[in-house]
């Protein structure tokens, strides 16, 4: 008796790939979040075929720039409840582009899974003319069921990414995705992934216990910048009107910080608030030098949020 092909389970969370427009020629003007997972399957022919065999669950109905810390809980319980099935091969989530970023690196911090979970999403709504999910959706598939492909990654316009260094780099072409130090680690052509390199070794996982704490209860984290004339008021006023617990700052170059915004995030670290020093540039880390505030190492600042978040929920 022939064994039963392993699935590859999607979980869909709404975002573009799943939006609606009134008018087939508008790919700005539409409303995300409306169609449902049977429907993007659907659209997509012979994408059971390309998996094996596919389920399919509606997680959420969002649009990504609304995205939560209770979905978040959700989706990693949910992700993780679904590899440890044996006849799981690979896990696909269809998300919004604006933090799919956010979402990638925190199901990588709190599961590091080895077999692979793939975000995927869309540029254009499902009802374009040219609409670009379908394919991704195709090439996430793939992507889920090929047997060296492990950890969180991200199948996007043909090329594929790693959890940490993915980031949405355009805010209106296809190609939205790049790595933020250009490296690929595969490409998906005609349903073939065709590996090219690979990441560095993962972080361990943090594990589910550490986002267990009821969501509303999340510490909370903010994000400041440096720039010019940048003067502290903004982390004055974060610490006066309490509640926050960590700071991450997305300093100039190699993190560098204007004196008085460097002498407010002090005053906030002496006040018991975590700080991190991030890079408002694209690529490239920040240096740990002795006396500087805590650098985020190779993190942009959205993701240096999402460890900073983690590292205090311990």
């Amino acid at each position: 008796m022939a064994a039963t092909a392993p699935s590859v389970v999607i979980l869909a969370t709404g975002g573009t790939i799943a939006g609606r427009a009134a008018d087939a020629g508008d790919n700005v003007g539409y409303q995300a979040a409306e169609i449902g997972v049977d429907q993007l399957v659907a659209a997509v022919p012979g994408l059971a075929r390309r998996a094996g065999r596919l389920e399919a669950e509606q997680l959420a109905q969002l649009d990504s720039k609304d995205m939560d810390f209770a979905t978040w809980q959700r989706l990693a319980r949910r992700v993780a409840e679904q590899l440890a099935r044996a006849d799981v091969a690979g896990v696909v989530i269809t998300h919004g582009t604006d933090t799919l970023e956010e979402t990638a690196y925190f199901l990588q911090r709190v599961l590091a899974p080895s077999k692979p979970v793939v975000l995927t999403a869309a540029m254009r709504p499902a009802t374009a003319l040219l609409a670009d999910g379908p394919q991704n959706l195709l090439d996430a598939v793939t992507l889920a069921s090929d047997a060296n492909a492990t950890g969180v990654l991200v199948a996007f316009a043909g090329s594929v990414y790693d959890a940490t260094q993915v980031r949405k780099v355009h805010s209106y072409r296809v190609d939205a995705f790049a790595s933020a130090e250009g490296a690929r680690l595969a490409v998906v052509e005609e349903g073939v992934v065709r590996w090219l390199a690979r990441g560095a070794a993962p972080l361990p996982a943090l594990g589910l216990a550490r986002i267990a704490r009821d969501a509303a209860a999340w510490p909370r984290v903010q994000i400041v910048l440096n720039h010019v004339g940048a003067d502290g008021a903004v982390v004055r006023a974060l610490s006066a009107q309490g509640g926050v617990d960590g700071i991450v700052v997305a300093g100039t170059g190699n993190g560098t910080l204007a004196t008085p915004l460097a002498a407010a995030l002090r005053e906030a670290e002496a006040a018991g608030v975590r700080i991190l020093r991030s890079t408002r540039c694209d690529a490239g880390p920040v240096s740990a030098l002795a006396g500087a505030l805590p650098s985020a190492g190779a993190l942009g600042p959205v993701k240096a949020r999402v460890e900073l978040l983690l590292e205090l929920l311990a």
